[in-house]
């Protein structure tokens, strides 16, 4: 009979979530022929059976029956690790990029994303050590787009900016399916958006608190 440090990883594999574990904090584990071994993200320690037990009742938490559950933060994150892949293979712009379009220096544009970032008028991005910014929010001009100024502002008061990005390029249930940046170019739909931006950093909001 395999042991609960078996069971788990096994469950976990099949649901093709092994992976997103170490991206959400959780223990990881390590197979060595027939022996897992599950560590503490921080410390490297091996997990006891107690804290074992509690590591298997948190990621079946979700769902009425613990036998047919599913991770759903493990999920969301495997989603939500596939779309930052699909957005990273285009559609950004570096500073370089945005002074193309400006036409001026590099010096000048990131001066210019910095002041946009703070005062909340421009979507950027941080990853690997690179600063991105996502081209959707850009006219012809590199300039941002003027519908979409009262829809960055509440959502990066609050959300997280890959989630920002996610939610603006790929439909939401809040606007039937369509991509809310698309949607907001109609002046009909604008404020539908509008409020659907509003009431997703509202969950962000009581999410973290």
């Amino acid at each position: 009979m395999p042991d609960l440090a078996e069971e788990l990883a096994d469950w976990l594999e099949g649901l093709g979530l092994a992976d997103q574990l170490a991206a959400a904090g959780l223990p990881t584990y390590e197979r060595d022929g027939d022996v897992v071994r599950w560590t503490e993200p921080a410390t490297g320690e091996p997990l006891g059976a107690e804290r074992l037990a509690e590591l298997d009742r948190l990621l079946r938490s979700q769902g009425e029956e613990p036998a047919h559950a599913v991770p759903v933060a493990l999920v969301r994150l495997r989603r939500e690790t596939g779309l930052r892949q699909q957005l990273l293979d285009g559609g950004w712009l570096d500073y370089a990029g945005v002074a193309r379009l400006r036409g001026v220096s590099t010096n000048a544009a990131r001066f210019a994303v910095h002041k946009a970032a703070e005062r909340r008028t421009l979507l950027v991005v941080g990853h690997e050590g690179a600063v991105l910014v996502p081209s959707f929010q850009l006219d012809e001009a590199g300039e941002v787009r003027t519908e979409l100024l009262t829809v960055l502002e509440p959502l990066l008061v609050s959300v997280d900016p890959w989630r920002a990005w996610i939610w603006l390029t790929t439909p939401a249930a809040l606007l039937g399916g369509a991509v809310p940046h698309e949607a907001a170019r109609d002046p009909e739909e604008l404020p539908v958006v509008q409020r659907a931006a509003v009431a997703l950093a509202e969950r962000s909001r009581s999410a973290q608190g």
